[in-house]
């Protein structure tokens, strides 16, 4: 039945109403109450123009590309540890994911909940527009970053049965100047990529072609529009805005249900890969395509008569020797895990960490083990982040073992703190990496302008104190100076009277830090003069041995000039009668 579901199917050749009948016949048979999505055309296909309003201009996030058909098997895949579970694999090989891919769609869905939790997006729809875009990735092909092996390239989008989308990135992407190509394994067109890139592992490039990043792009594209995925009609419209095929809608849905049911972790590079496409045919005997409500019938012929032979005497079986099956899961075989970062983990505030923080999973015989959650947590007193912006992460050891943390990235905050790790499911060692935040240095500072500072008591200067930090002759952002009114030139004894800043709160200090400006400037506040005369020093100091030292004067207001007094003219004598 299965195998009849996923027949090969040509875009735009397949009633939907097949489809739509085959998508209902597996919702009755492995997903109670799932209502097969409608088809409005003949063909299938949504006519161009009929996506989500948020398509690119090439009309979808894939530019219509082809993609798997097959539907998933209608078992329901059994959950790790169900009864019936083979010791080498765990419920139906459909139904596993290669590590690193789940991986990445379940950080997609952590993140993105942790921003948009109204979107509600669920990693299963990651899993099942992965499955039909790339088989997970060709089968989880990637290495420890989460970078395709191989490019995993749609085909040239030149309107020949595809959307016609000329080239977009000079070929940057898709190696094609001439016309774009779906690339990476959710396919985004490189146009898409352009606005909905995403660097979700840290690693300082939006690249298509890597999972966690795709992933994290595909997330935030179906979430788009403030749509609420739990809701069945937006649900609909994200996976068409995908691809404006409801044959494409209806297999999508088919693997969400599926996995949704059940599914499980299986090493990178051994996933399942789909065998049908929507751009393969199926010709006829004569070369033609067949109808696609006409299978094509193989010409009877008279099978040939068997020869009578004498059966061989059956050969005694030897009595089997009972043997424990084989530990096929990766985490029951970790005995621990230990440092394997590249080198010490420092930073200075507001920049990335050199170093990422990365432990091995080995066995008891010291053999690295493929697979293994890990689950990375900052802990301490400190603004840093993960590059994906949280404080916890999961990642899965790769081939050699190791496990590898998104880049750090050190906030404005100083000091230390640590990064633990530890195996998801098992009660094992946990390993603590020390970090450590300094402050961005500058070795020399250098004042703008060599305007004399004056004030008199009780006012301010009009002049503010402007100067620039460098470090080996290069401009110094982000350097925090200190600014402090010291004794002297010499002694750099604070001073508690004198010159001041004014806090927030209107009060005197007299030492205080300013940040750089990304050109390696800064400009102190206002100075008030205080309410004592004299000359006096300000020091600046950078972390890294930069100093400056600006000497200002407090004047006394000039006295008064004393009033001036008009003169008292001399008494005149009346001169004396006469006798």
């Amino acid at each position: 039945m299965a195998a009849h579901l996923g027949r090969r199917l040509r875009r735009g050749a397949t009633s939907g109403a097949v489809v739509a009948a085959a998508v209902a016949a597996l919702a009755a048979s492995q997903a109670p109450g799932t209502t097969p999505p409608p088809t409005d055309s003949a063909s299938g296909d949504l006519p161009i123009g009929a996506g989500d309003a948020s398509t690119p201009p090439g009309g979808s996030a894939s530019g219509d590309s082809p993609y798997y058909t097959e539907l998933p098997t209608l078992n329901t895949p059994n959950k790790p540890g169900a009864p019936g579970n083979s010791p080498i694999i765990t419920g139906p090989a459909e139904a596993g994911i290669p590590a690193t891919v789940l991986a990445a769609y379940k950080r997609a869905e952590q993140s993105i909940r942790s921003t948009d939790p109204g979107c509600n997006l669920p990693w299963q729809l990651l899993a099942g527009i992965g499955k039909v875009e790339s088989g997970q990735a060709n089968g989880g092909a990637v290495d420890a970053n989460g970078t395709t092996t191989t490019a995993i390239l749609g085909p040239v989008l030149n309107g020949r049965g595809f959307a016609n989308i000329s080239d977009t990135d000079q070929g940057a992407y898709d190696g094609d100047r001439v016309h774009d190509r779906a690339i990476g394994p959710m396919q985004f067109i490189p146009s898409t990529w352009a606005t909905w890139g995403q660097d979700a592992n840290g690693d300082g490039k939006k690249d298509p072609s890597n999972i966690y990043d795709a992933a994290q792009a595909a997330g935030l594209y179906l979430c788009a529009n403030d749509r609420n995925l739990a809701v069945k009609a937006d649900l609909d419209r994200a996976i068409l805005s995908y691809n404006r095929s409801t044959e494409y809608l209806n297999t999508v849905l088919s693997w969400f249900e599926y996995y949704k049911r059940g599914s499980h972790q299986v090493p990178d590079g051994t996933g399942v890969l789909p065998g049908n496409r929507s751009d393969d045919r199926v010709t006829t005997p004569g070369g033609g395509t067949p109808s696609p409500t006409a299978p094509v019938r193989p010409t009877p012929t008279t099978p040939a008569k068997p020869k009578p032979t004498t059966p061989a005497k059956p050969t005694p079986k030897p009595t089997p020797t009972p043997t424990t099956p084989p530990t096929t899961d990766p985490v029951a075989r970790v005995a621990r895990i230990k440092d394997a970062s590249s080198g010490s983990l420092t930073a200075t505030t507001g920049n990335g960490f050199a170093a990422r923080p990365a432990v091995q999973a080995l066995d008891a015989a010291g053999r690295p083990v493929a697979g293994v959650q890990v689950r990375f947590r900052i802990v301490g007193d400190t603004d840093a982040r993960f590059a994906v912006g949280a404080r916890e992460v999961t990642t899965v050891t790769a081939s050699d073992g190791k496990a590898v943390a998104p880049a750090l990235k050190a906030g404005e905050r100083t000091g230390d703190f640590t990064v633990s790790a530890t195996v998801v499911g098992r009660s094992l060692n946990t390993v603590s990496l020390g970090a450590t935040v300094t402050d961005r240095t500058a070795d020399t500072l250098t004042r703008l302008d060599a305007k004399e500072l004056a004030a008199t008591t009780g006012g301010e200067f009009a002049d503010p104190v402007k100067a620039k930090a460098t470090e080996d002759g290069a401009v110094a952002a982000g350097v925090g100076v200190t600014a402090t009114f010291v004794t002297s030139a010499t002694d750099p004894t604070p001073l508690t009277d004198g010159p001041f800043f004014k806090a927030a709160d209107g009060t005197a200090v007299r030492t205080l830090t300013v940040r750089t400006d990304a050109d390696g400037l800064l400009t102190l506040p206002k100075i008030y003069a205080g309410d004592k005369a004299g000359t006096f020093v300000l020091r600046l100091t950078a972390p890294g041995g930069g100093t400056l030292t600006v000497e200002l004067t407090v004047n006394a207001p000039a006295p008064d000039p004393a009033p001036t007094q008009t003169p008292t003219p001399a008494p005149t004598s009346s001169p004396s009668p006469t006798s």
